[in-house]
């Protein structure tokens, strides 16, 4: 162990990779071995990036790296080439393959690639307990002895033979360390392959391209993915070694004419068709039986999904999770929130009497305080719909949902794979376009992906929530469940018709096969639920606490300065300071009202102009301001939507985080409130504004919900699609997009309902 040690103390860590398909369990793995939280949801596109952890096993240290969920290592999508290069440029000292031993024969399909590379590998068949269950016998000493590599059996969720895997890679990657490496598993593609691998093998060798990019991949592996049409390897032989790359491109094409002519496929077809068959040979005999049990029922996740996906009582069912899952938060999280409303205009009475009047208490009142206590108060909300998505996300049922929804996207041009995205972004209620937009690297077809990844930001996403959540609560709060459903429905409608519009027209482009491996329902942990929710409650709140405050701060200071002509406010000041002096000299209201009733008749309307004149000042004071100023400017550009100055200046600060247009507002609407010692939650003062009615508030959601994208998507888009001008086509589209379709559903509104502004 002398040596082992050696290794540590130099701060060379063994490096482990965890690999798998997806739904295998791969990131619950992950987590066991490192302590990280991790979500684990079951869908691919969740695991976009490789994620790494540190171990302390025995006397070494061990860097276990948990690669994106894969089925095979082509060079199509995004999450296959981050693991593909992982394993053939970093070369980790051992790899666990981490396997669904309920569909062996398909996830053996990569473990097959894998050790074809020549890395160490050991097989951990997970979920073992639900083989068992239905069936299924694995004789994983036999397969082990076979392979001539270390095969457990596990039940992540449960940490069952999980370290007896790790004990095995660790040793592995000791003996790799000191250069005891197996080499690459050799399968024989048949009689029309073979020859020429071999051939396309003694070319690469004889070229001497050891010395190139080429060299991180075994000779026959790298040959296989001539044949496969590889892009990613086809680029590599072009720009190194344009000559090799021509003879094996007339070569790949005379054997690709000969496929054709004699069997009617192409080489990937056949190379697919031998591993398979590889495979299969494996499993036969006694390795792999299933009981011949007639009182064996059939699986549970069967049963349920021939009514959860049904054509039919499918989407009716997900329509009703979505009513039941609104009606939830809105009835239990109706108390929380008020009490949040409570304290935060306590803390506003509290600050104003503490803090002396000027600029101080104008920032701590306004610019804080209401700024970001309007957008905290909607964390209870947010909270219970973020935990009902995760019970969602956990049972499995969020894989159902894109199964029954690829039928209805191909229609509109998209692809099974972009119901995920469109889910993360916030499909449902509460997610987030970044890591969305992300989420489209699983889709194959470039042309799809960028369909996508435009029709994305239109989906209800957390930092929207918040706006609807105010807008529904002020204007229908008999209708609140009601009108969240018909948000987000009108949001699926929008992204799929934009979608089809996009895809016949810039981005045209056949589409591509949907394939997609359902996973067991399970039953969600409370534990998994509550870290999963916190953790985004609490990126929600930090958010709040940094960038929102940020702006809310910044905002105020353009709704504060520059100030009042000193002239102008000096004549305000003189007559609020005649009328209060006058109310003063009249006396206390109750002692008025009880002893002086005349005295009490000229009270009110002298208080009423002290109100209007405080008001007037306020308003003067706020249009002359910067940001009064911008807003009012783009007032004749928003009247057909109704918006006002502040409405249009929340809208700019969106840009930059959609939730600071409820901070916006609130900071607007606290610089203009009379009496700060009573101020009402902002939906209250929403609702008594003259400038404002239902018409106006259908309009800002429809905005809300399609205008541009925040900046952190803007940018995130430009470096999934490698283009600005993406980036700026969303920015401009969906803006334009936007104003349109507010401006007739604010009509439509008007004329339907027969509101009068």
């Amino acid at each position: 162990m002398v040596g082992h040690e050696r290794h540590s103390s130099l701060g060379r860590p063994l490096s482990i990779a965890l690999v798998g398909n997806p739904n295998s369990g791969k990131t619950t793995v992950f987590n066991h071995y490192t302590g990280a939280r991790q979500h684990v949801a079951n869908y691919p596109g969740v695991t976009v990036e490789r994620k790494e952890g540190l171990l302390k096993w025995g006397h070494e240290l061990v860097r276990v790296v948990d690669l994106p969920g894969t089925y095979a290592l082509t060079a199509y999508s995004q999450d296959e080439l981050v693991a593909r290069r992982a394993l053939t440029m970093e070369k980790p000292d051992c790899v666990i393959i981490v396997l669904n031993a309920c569909a062996l024969e398909r996830n053996l399909y990569l473990a097959v690639q894998i050790m074809e590379l020549g890395l160490p590998v050991v097989l951990a068949l997970n979920m073992y307990d639900e083989a068992v269950e239905q069936g299924l016998e694995i004789d994983t000493g036999c397969l082990g002895e076979i392979l001539g590599l270390p095969v457990f059996t596990a039940v992540a969720r449960r940490g069952e033979g999980l370290r007896e895997a790790m004990e095995a890679a660790v040793s592995l990657a000791q003996e790799a360390r000191n250069g005891l490496v197996k080499p690459p598993l050799r399968i024989a593609y048949g009689p029309d392959l073979d020859p020429l691998l071999d051939e396309l093998s003694a070319l690469l060798e004889r070229d001497n391209l050891a010395a190139t990019a080429l060299a991180r991949y075994p000779l026959r592996w790298a040959a296989v993915k001539c044949l496969e049409n590889d892009a990613e390897v086809i680029s590599i032989l072009q720009r190194e070694a344009p000559t090799v790359a021509g003879s094996i491109k007339g070569r790949t094409q005379d054997l690709s004419r000969h496929l054709k002519a004699t069997i009617g496929a192409d080489a990937e077809a056949v190379v697919a068709d031998y591993r398979y068959g590889f495979i299969a040979s494996l499993l036969r005999g006694d390795i792999l039986r299933r009981r011949e049990d007639e009182h064996l029922r059939r699986h549970v996740s069967d049963r349920l999904d021939m009514v959860l996906t049904h054509q039919l009582l499918g989407p009716l069912i997900l329509l009703g999770a979505l009513y039941v899952m609104y009606k939830i938060t809105f009835s239990l999280g109706a108390f929380p929130m008020l009490w949040l409303e409570k304290f935060f205009a306590l803390l506003n009475g509290l600050a104003s009497e503490i803090l002396p009047e000027g600029l101080l208490r104008s920032l701590v009142v306004s610019g804080v305080i209401d700024g970001v206590g309007g957008v905290m108060s909607f964390v209870p909300l947010i909270l219970i719909m973020f935990m009902l998505i995760s019970v969602l996300e956990d049972s499995g049922y969020m894989a159902r949902a894109a199964y029954m929804l690829d039928r209805v996207f191909r229609v509109f041009g998209l692809h099974g794979y972009s119901v995920m995205p469109f889910i993360v972004s916030g499909g449902i209620a509460g997610g987030c376009a970044v890591p969305g937009v992300m989420a489209t690297r699983t889709l194959r077809s470039p042309r799809e992906k960028l369909g996508t990844i435009l029709t994305l930001p239109f989906m209800t996403c957390g930092a929207k929530l918040p706006v609807f959540l105010l807008l529904t609560a002020a204007f229908f709060p008999q209708d609140e469940t009601a009108a969240m459903l018909g948000v987000s429905l009108f949001a699926w409608g929008m992204a799929l018709l934009v979608a089809k519009c996009l895809r016949t027209t810039l981005i045209r482009g056949d589409a591509s096969p949907f394939v997609m491996e359902l996973p067991p329902y399970r039953m969600p942990t409370l534990l998994g639920v509550m870290i999963h929710s916190l953790e985004r409650v609490w990126q929600y709140i930090k958010k709040a606490g940094t960038v929102i405050l940020t702006i809310s701060i910044l905002i105020w200071a353009g709704m504060t300065f520059p100030a009042l002509p000193e002239e102008q406010a000096a004549l305000y000041a003189e007559k609020i300071s005649r009328m209060e002096s006058a109310l003063a000299e009249l006396g206390p209201e109750m002692e008025t009202e009880s002893a002086a009733p005349e005295k009490a008749a000229q009270r009110a309307p002298l208080a009423d102009a002290l109100h209007q004149a405080v008001n007037e000042l306020n308003s003067l004071a706020l249009a002359h301001s910067y940001a009064g100023r911008l807003g009012a400017a783009l007032e004749p550009l928003t009247a057909p939507l109704g918006f006002d100055w502040r409405v249009n200046i929340a809208l700019i600060g969106g840009l930059g985080a959609k939730e600071v247009i409820v901070s916006t507002l609130g900071t607007a609407y606290s610089l203009g409130e009379l009496d700060t010692e009573d101020a009402a939650p902002l939906q209250d003062r929403i609702r008594r504004d003259p400038d404002w009615n239902p018409a106006t508030a259908v309009a800002l959601m429809v905005y809300v919900l399609l205008y541009s994208p925040c900046f952190a998507t803007l940018v995130v888009l430009r470096q999934e699609t490698g283009h600005w001008k993406w980036a700026a086509f969303s920015l401009i589209f969906n803006t334009a997009l936007a104003f349109a379709v507010a401006a007739l559903a604010r009509a439509l509104s008007l004329r339907l309902l027969e509101w009068n502004i």
